[in-house]
């Protein structure tokens, strides 16, 4: 099914001048990686853009780091939007959140104290090659754009394509399905390049961040099995005061919990592979709603969404501060 384009006007005008770029309503990935070449120029002192690898298709994969630039040893939080492409509402929410940081770091002391003391590696679109298609030619398209030599399908959900019980409940191994694992874990070149970033940096990551919709959750580990996790006061502790600082804005409820019991089983999840590689906060964010609008969340609900979840992510990053783990 192909999407409707976006009127030739906001998209012109975005391009025009990044000085009135909106965020308020969804942008292509052009758009974003524009966005991102932009701040990267002009607010070096808290920004520098990077890239990791490059996805199938061949496009690079930007991450932003923010944070004040420090010569001694900085605690990091890892936040990525977009691994499935028709989760519009991912990206539009890291976008808000660059925007925040950069617009409250002076005024806000909470905020100063959190780019001060930590450095957050932020990802708008995961992955860049389905979110393209999605804008392209169709608008519900959930996996990467990988080919299959053997089928005609492409593409694997790239939250399943983690190693951690690869393959197992939750995901399939039918190429054609929305939860296809891959011929092999890692196998897209997404999933490996995210997964050898934050290896090499396992040391400096405290905190996995990964926003997704729609469900209205806020979900930790473990996805793959019923199982307390060994950190479970802390991690519990953190979900509780977030959803609840989300709430405090309209009044928005959360469910919050293991993955596994609070949503549903799913092996080769990020999420999952992040704490067990050592991140002792690893979260996943079903952001607005509960299925009114679904993937196709109104523009106009952007910013409710942005602005309580932003409350949420700065409540347990400042839980990060305080030593709980």
């Amino acid at each position: 099914m192909a999407v409707e384009k976006q009127s030739g006007s906001r998209l012109s005008r975005n391009r025009r001048s990044l000085q009135g770029y909106s965020y308020e309503i969804y942008h292509s990935l052009e758009e974003i990686q524009s966005w991102m070449y932009h701040l990267n120029r002009t607010r070096s002192d808290l920004v520098h853009m990077f890239c990791v690898g490059k996805s199938y298709e061949g496009r690079p994969l930007f991450v932003l780091k923010l944070g004040k630039k420090s010569a001694g040893y900085k605690k990091a939080v890892w936040i990525d939007c977009g691994i499935h492409a028709r989760e519009w509402i991912g990206p539009a929410f890291c976008q808000w959140f660059v925007k925040e940081v950069l617009q409250t770091y002076q005024t806000d002391p909470a905020m100063r104290r959190m780019l001060n003391q930590l450095y957050f590696y932020i990802m708008p679109i995961f992955n860049v090659d389905g979110y393209h298609f999605s804008w392209t030619h169709d608008r519900f398209w959930r996996k990467t754009r990988s080919k299959n030599s053997r089928f005609h399908c492409h593409g694997v959900d790239a939250n399943r394509n983690w190693k951690v019980n690869w393959c197992d409940e939750g995901a399939s191994l039918h190429p054609c399905d929305d939860t296809y694992c891959g011929p092999f874990p890692e196998s897209e070149p997404e999933v490996k390049a995210v997964a050898h970033f934050l290896r090499k940096h396992r040391k400096q990551m405290k905190a996995y961040l990964s926003f997704h919709a729609y469900a209205q959750m806020l979900l930790y580990p473990y996805s793959y099995k019923y199982a307390t996790i060994p950190n479970f006061n802390c991690v519990e502790s953190a979900a509780f005061n977030a959803v609840n600082a989300l709430q405090s804005v309209y009044g928005i409820r959360y469910q919050y919990g293991p993955a596994s019991s609070t949503l549903y089983v799913s092996s080769g999840s990020s999420m999952d592979w992040a704490y067990k590689n050592g991140i002792p906060y690893a979260f996943a964010f079903e952001l607005r709603d509960t299925g009114h609008f679904g993937f196709l969340l109104p523009e106009t609900l952007i910013k409710p969404t942005c602005m309580e979840t932003m409350l949420a992510v700065k409540n347990i990053t400042m839980h990060l501060l305080k030593k709980c783990y």
